[in-house]
Formats: structure tokens, C-alpha cells, sequence
């Protein structure tokens, strides 16, 4: 069988890719080595883990701030099997909309292990052997979680992300090594439902390639929670013997040991290639095992392309779907284009966490003069109405231009607020132009404009 495109992994990249190639009259196929589409973000990444988010999240207010608000529930219960329940009915219907959208789009789903045969044919092994031919084929199979030698994760106390979104228990204490992304989020979740909760960086602060306000705010908040902190310290082992993880770990102040009946590793992640035959293609790697590509992402061999966590920058799955579009949209011969420094990045724990531009530490390094301003979600009126009073907005503008060159934003809603910013930004407006953005009131998107006049003559109305 042969096709004008041909796609190795469905995940938001790929099947976003398929899309686009399909609307633009290429006969594609994608190709899938699980039985369900939509990759490890719909299945066992993004969307799985924002449906247990907003499960805890639920029944957090229930026993922090119903009371406040005067509604009395009595002591709400977890019913954790069915919560999980919930979460994989989420993954379900989200997996069975990628399917319709093949179906839809007439675009052909292969189930197996793609690996390339030559430059032009990959070989899918399934339940049966098929060979396709393809003029054009997208690398999108995405990454897989790493570990870091002494922290092997053996997927039943040791366990990555994946696990963390299908315990049968909730953990009594639960240990997350990394306080990046992946190890706020899942860390919150089981905080919220009542574990104990300690999280060991490396680095001297989480999320520590955020910018250093936002996880200077995220820790106040997470340790008025109670979740406990070591920062600035570098596990040298991870032990497990029956229900017993236990981590060592050196710090500045000596050695802490602690014991927990589950350890998180949440170190990164790491580009999967795993099988896919990229010899027999031709296709070169670099010495950090993504897929080397040019500016358009296009490989050594000039037909074959990679997008998404495979290759270089940010892995996000909002990141991997503008690739798949610019890739497909540049075999249409079509000249897209993606300003990487306007990628969002976003925590989900609660207060939300979301940034897009450089960090105050970027435009020092490089010597950029600028202009800060920051104003609280405590002393706007939506905020305070819900009850989420943490966080603020931070906009950056250029010295001189005041062209906005970055936000940084924690508080309740961050995560649908950092948009505007982005837009902003993609038409090059300046700090004065979202100022004087008319925005409906009450709404916490009124901090991001308090931010905008803070940062243009310190001139915010309600500080």
C-alpha cells in the first residue's frame, strides 16, 4: 500500500499531523503500536492526570471551604477505585474521539510497531505483518519517563507516572523524587487525598526552569499544605523491601533518609526510538538520543521528518501538534512558522502555574533591560469571591519598547489566563496595549491587566 504520508505514533503530534495532512488532500496512514490511539498523552500523560487533578481538587474544597461557603456535607469520603473509575472513562471517550477523527478524516490506522524497512517502507508488526510505502513519513513516537541509575523504577513501589495514575491505594506516604511538572502535579494530587508527602530536587528549587518567582510561590503554598521539601539534594539511593521505599539522599546539611510505601520518579523524560529501525533508514541521532532535524524538522534524509518529544525542545503536547501542522502544511508547500519562545508552559497544581516568553533570569543573562510588573490575586475581586487568594501575574516588557517579552503567573485559572499574553505577544503588543485591553470584571484575567499597568509606570489601579 502506498501513501503520500505516513505517520509512526498517534499521539497529539501525530494524529494532529494526520489531521491537518488529510484536510490537505495527502492519502495518509498513521500507525499505532497500542490498541488505543492519542499516544501517552491521552492515555496515560496529559488528560489522565488533569481528570484526577480536578477529582482532588473536588474533594479538597469539599473539606476545606464547603463549610465556608455554607454548604455542610458531613466528612466526605474517597471512594478511590471509583474515582480511577472516572479518570479512565475520561481516557476512554478522548481515545474514542481520535478514533472518530480518523474515520472522519479518511485517514488509514495501522495497529503495531512501525519501524522503517528503508527511507520509504515501514514494516508494521501487529497482529499480522503489513508493509506500507510512503513518500513522506513523520517520526512522532514521542518519549517515554527516565530514570537516573540507584532509582530504577520497578513499576510497583518504584514507580513512574504511568503507575502514579493507576494505584490501587491511596499512598500513606508518598515520595516524589524531581519537583518539576510531572512531580507537582501527581504530588498535589495525592497530598490533596491525604497522603503524606515529600519531595526531593535536586535543583534549589521546583520547577526550576520556570521562572524563580513562580517556584518560590508554588513551595509557600504547597508547604502551608503541609508537603515537605528538600531542596538542593541529590538522591544516592532508592531501596524498596515489601511496602518500604526508602530514599537517601545528600544534601548541604548531611544525608536524610526517608521512608515512604511509594517513590514517584519524576526525572524527565527521555525521546523513544526503541525499535524503530532508524538505521535502515538512514536517519541520524544526536548525543542526547532525539531525532536530528533542521529548522523545517526535517531529518538527514530529506522525506523522512520528526516532530514532538523525539526531537528537540520542550516536551509538550501543545508543542508536538504546532509541529505537526507546520510539517504537514509544508509538504502542502505552504511556508508555516512557530515562534518557540511563544509556547506556553503550564503546572497544573492548584494554584495553577503558567508562563510563556523569556524569565527575568533569561533577560539578565543576555543583557536585556526591562520592566517588571506584578500584581496578587489576593486583591482582585474574583479571586477573593472563590476563595483563591495565592499567586500573581507577572509581565515583562522591553526597557525601552515596552514590547511584553514574558509572564509568569500563578493563581486559580493560570493556566486559560496565559493565552492572552501569548496572543499579545505573537502581535509583538506592549505592556500599554494589554493595559488598556478592555477586561470584563470581576474575572481573575483583570490581574493579568493590573500586571500590564504595573509594568507601565507602576501604574496598577486597585495596589
Amino acid at each position: 500500500m502506498k501513501y503520500d504520508v505516513i505517520i509512526i505514533g498517534s499521539g497529539p503530534g501525530g494524529y494532529v499531523c494526520a489531521i491537518r495532512c488529510a484536510q490537505l488532500g495527502m492519502k495518509t496512514a498513521i500507525v499505532e503500536k497500542y490498541s488505543t490511539l492519542g499516544g501517552t498523552c491521552l492515555n496515560v500523560g496529559c488528560i489522565p492526570s488533569k481528570a484526577l487533578l480536578d477529582s482532588s481538587h473536588q474533594y479538597h474544597d469539599a473539606v476545606h471551604k464547603f463549610e465556608a461557603h455554607g454548604i455542610n456535607v458531613g466528612t466526605p469520603k474517597i471512594d478511590f477505585t471509583k474515582m480511577i473509575g472516572r479518570k479512565q472513562g475520561v481516557v476512554d471517550q478522548m481515545t474514542k474521539g481520535v478514533d472518530f477523527l480518523m474515520k472522519k478524516n479518511k485517514i488509514d490506522v495501522f495497529t503495531g510497531l512501525g519501524s522503517f524497512e528503508s527511507a520509504t517502507k515501514v514494516k508494521v508488526t501487529g497482529d499480522k505483518e503489513t508493509l506500507i510505502e510512503g513518500a513522506n513519513i513523520i517520526i512522532a513516537t514521542g518519549s517515554k519517563p527516565a530514570s537516573l541509575p540507584g532509582m530504577e523504577i520497578d513499576k510497583k513501589r518504584i514507580i513512574s507516572s504511568t503507575e502514579a495514575l493507576s494505584l490501587k491505594e491511596i499512598p500513606k506516604h508518598l515520595i516524589v523524587i524531581g519537583g518539576g511538572v510531572i512531580g507537582m502535579e501527581l504530588g498535589s494530587v495525592y497530598k490533596r487525598l491525604g497522603a503524606e508527602v515529600s519531595v526531593v530536587e535536586y535543583a534549589p528549587s521546583i520547577i526550576p526552569t520556570m521562572d524563580a518567582g513562580l517556584g518560590k510561590e508554588l513551595a509557600r503554598v504547597m508547604k502551608k499544605e503541609k508537603m515537605k521539601f528538600y531542596l538542593g539534594h541529590k538522591v544516592t539511593s532508592v531501596t524498596s523491601k515489601g511496602k518500604v521505599v526508602t530514599v537517601k539522599a545528600e544534601g548541604k546539611k548531611g544525608e536524610v533518609a526517608l521512608e515512604g510505601d511509594y517513590c514517584l520518579v519524576s526525572v524527565g523524560r527521555r525521546p523513544y526510538t526503541d525499535g524503530l529501525g532508524l538505521e535502515k533508514a538512514g536517519v541520524k541521532m544526536d548525543d542526547r538520543g532525539r531525532v536530528e532535524v533542521n529548522e523545517h524538522l526535517q531529518t538527514n534524509v530529506s522525506n523522512i521528518y520528526a516532530i514532538g518529544d523525539v526531537v528537540k525542545g520542550a516536551m509538550l503536547a501543545h508543542k508536538a501538534e504546532e509541529e505537526g501542522v507546520l510539517v504537514a502544511e509544508q509538504l502542502a508547500g505552504e511556508k508555516p512558522h512557530i515562534d518557540y519562545n511563544l509556547i506556553p508552559g503550564v503546572v497544573y497544581t492548584w494554584p495553577e502555574v503558567a508562563s510563556v516568553g523569556k524569565t527575568e533570569e533569561e533577560l539578565k543573562a543576555a543583557g536585556i533591560a526591562y520592566k517588571a510588573g506584578q500584581f496578587p490575586f489576593r486583591a482582585n475581586g474574583r479571586a477573593v469571591a472563590g476563595m483563591d487568594l495565592d499567586g500573581f501575574v507577572k509581565i515583562l516588557a522591553d526597557a525601552e519598547t515596552d514590547e511584553v517579552l514574558g509572564a509568569h503567573m500563578i493563581g486559580a485559572r493560570a493556566a486559560d489566563m496565559i493565552a492572552e499574553v501569548a496572543v499579545a505577544m505573537e502581535f509583538r503588543a506592549s505592556a500599554e496595549d494589554i493595559a488598556r485591553t478592555c477586561h470584563a470584571h470581576p474575572t481573575t484575567s483583570e490581574v493579568t491587566k493590573e500586571a500590564a499597568l504595573a509594568a507601565t509606570d507602576n501604574r496598577a489601579l486597585h495596589s
